[in-house]
């Protein structure tokens, strides 16, 4: 261990989002794993609070994270330390920064208070991102996500015999990703989730209402492909490509697919592909990417790509 190594401390390290975070950061060459908690080898936070960490990441259930929080806050070193809440406790706190670096890496940079965008909030808002002067009226989300999504706590969603075969529809109408993407785009969306029989991984197809100006600018997939490519150029976790994306290509990697862009005739409506691991560049890498940031060491450290 060196001694300039930043020592970080993970919270519900046995969950699902958990251990890819532990297996993140034990392979990082930057930080020491002091700590990784679950309900086995269980942390208080006043021990957390009293454990010299530099980081300390949730990947608690949501609704957990604020006792931590509070802590660490009581302690001498609160206001030095960094948090990073993967959990929705955060998303909508003003005093937080919204750690999507390829849309606020400025606000990242250095900051104390950070809360992890969801999975896929994520891919949406990057998707979204390089239309947003485009659009006149609401655009719609139709997502599909992988049953790694719905964590480990037994439901329908996450029940491999009710998941066979089928695709299952749920809350269709204001689900918190629904109102992160409003919030954090500034505009309403319509967000329709499901969940599928494969185990991680996320696919997100937009339809994008188009203005009057977009209409009769001639927009065209081509020139869609060239707004997102300019958009994210230099970012080397978002890959623009002119077909449609699929699940597979972004599974297990820390990377967003944009891609298979298309304008109806009328050139009323327009749509993008997203794909994105739900474990990865929406939970686990992207929060290292955050932690990179907020502590200064280069946004990829750790992140293997």
């Amino acid at each position: 261990m060196s001694a300039d190594q930043a020592r970080v401390g993970v919270v519900g390290g046995r969950g699902v989002v958990g251990r890819e975070l532990v297996k993140l950061l034990t392979s990082h060459s930057c930080t020491e794993l002091v700590f990784a908690s679950s309900s086995e080898h269980p942390v208080t936070p006043a021990q957390a609070a009293a454990a010299r960490l530099d980081a300390l990441l949730l990947a608690a259930p949501n609704g957990e994270s604020e006792a931590w929080v509070r802590a660490i806050d009581a302690a001498a070193r609160g206001a030095d330390l960094t948090i990073i809440d993967l959990s929705s406790d955060h998303r909508f706190d003003d005093a937080w920064v919204y750690g999507l670096p390829e849309l606020h890496r400025p606000r990242v940079r250095g900051a104390r208070r950070i809360a992890n965008p969801g999975c896929y909030a994520t891919g949406a808002q990057v998707g979204l991102a390089p239309f947003l002067d485009l659009l006149d009226g609401i655009p719609a989300i139709f997502g599909v996500s992988g049953y790694s999504g719905a964590g480990s706590t037994p439901s329908p969603k996450n029940d491999p015999v009710r998941l066979a075969d089928n695709l299952l529809p749920y809350a269709l109408v204001d689900h918190t990703h629904e109102r992160e993407i409003r919030r954090h785009l500034g505009r309403p969306v319509a967000f329709l989730p499901h969940v599928a029989p494969f185990w991680s991984g996320i696919a997100l197809t937009l339809h994008l209402p188009l203005s009057a100006a977009a209409r009769a600018s001639g927009l065209d997939a081509g020139a869609m492909l060239a707004r997102a490519r300019d958009r994210y150029v230099g970012e080397p976790l978002i890959v623009v490509r002119s077909d449609a994306v699929e699940v597979k290509d972004a599974r297990d990697t820390p990377r967003v697919l944009v891609g298979g862009f298309a304008v109806d005739e009328a050139k009323r409506r327009a749509v993008v592909t997203v794909a994105l691991d739900n474990l990865q560049k929406g939970a686990a890498t992207q929060a290292v990417q955050n932690l990179n940031l907020a502590l200064g060491f280069g946004e990829l450290e750790g992140i293997p790509t």
